[in-house]
């Protein structure tokens, strides 16, 4: 069993950028947590701070069975305050190791967009370059390699993400727009007042209009496009790729483990022979 870790800074985050990854690897026997280094306190528009973030975890736990992940950890810091710290460095440190993490998902680290998103890539980054370094103590025993490390894409990252691996989620895709739904938080409310499509979100509890907003609304995070095309390619041949609607894209990140295609496609088996 391989066990892969997404962090990302808020909760709902794994799931719109990584939740098809999550759900296939889970369903084919794979363990798969989710941590988030905010509680997402500030992402709304009329709730106030504490039941939002109580609301926001109750929502991950729900996204986290529709998509078979084993664990969803949230860190318990304010939405907006996420700083890189040595601190906060091995705390990360801390839950890469105790996850024993075969594979890392995270946040791109640099550019734009919202801090917390790019305080948790930097984090990730620094962190693991001491996986497997004895020394740099967390109460957690150190790697015995490191992890393979993947940044995948988020509404900033879009323009430079490069899209090196590319996953076909289309046979899970309605399990990962049930964990969006789960987040009614977020994208029924607090995603749509800000982008002017509020009047057009459905209630929650409607299964078929919710998928039909959340991938209407929320495409580029999950159709394929001509851009995805040839990483599907180079692993799913020419034909698959061609037929595949619903993709995740990642980058291979210049941090971590740097394996061969062989040792990619055993740590993400999620590609045909």
């Amino acid at each position: 069993m391989l066990r892969t870790l997404v962090i990302a800074a808020h909760p709902d985050e794994p799931e719109i950028y990584a939740g098809g990854t999550a759900a296939l690897l889970a369903r084919a026997g794979h363990a798969v947590k989710f941590l988030t280094l905010t509680n997402g306190d500030a992402g709304h528009h009329h709730m106030e701070r504490l039941p939002l973030a109580r609301r926001r975890a109750e929502e991950a736990w729900q996204a986290a069975d529709a998509l078979g992940v084993t664990a969803y950890d949230i860190w318990d810091v304010h939405d907006g305050t996420l700083e890189v710290s040595v601190e906060a460095r091995l705390k990360v440190l801390a839950e890469i190791r105790g996850w024993r993490a075969d594979v890392v998902i995270a946040l791109h680290g640099h550019g734009p967009g919202h801090p917390d998103n790019r305080a948790a890539g930097r984090l990730v980054e620094d962190a693991v370059a001491f996986a497997t370094t004895r020394n740099v103590e967390t109460g957690r025993p150190p790697l015995p390699r490191q992890p393979l490390c993947l940044t995948m894409t988020d509404y900033a990252a879009l323009s430079f993400h490069r899209g090196e691996l590319a996953v076909d989620v289309g046979p899970v895709l309605d399990a990962k727009l049930d964990a969006c739904l789960a987040h009614a938080s977020q994208f029924l409310e607090y995603a749509a007042w800000q982008r002017g499509f509020l009047d057009d979100a459905p209630a929650p509890g409607d299964t078929v209009k919710g998928r039909a907003f959340v991938a209407r609304h929320w495409a580029p995070f999950l159709e394929a496009t001509d851009s995805h095309r040839p990483a599907l390619a180079a692993r799913y041949g020419a034909e698959h790729a061609a037929r595949v609607t619903h993709a995740e894209s990642f980058a291979l990140a210049p941090y971590g483990r740097q394996v061969d295609e062989e040792e990619l496609r055993h740590l993400l088996p999620l590609f045909p022979a």
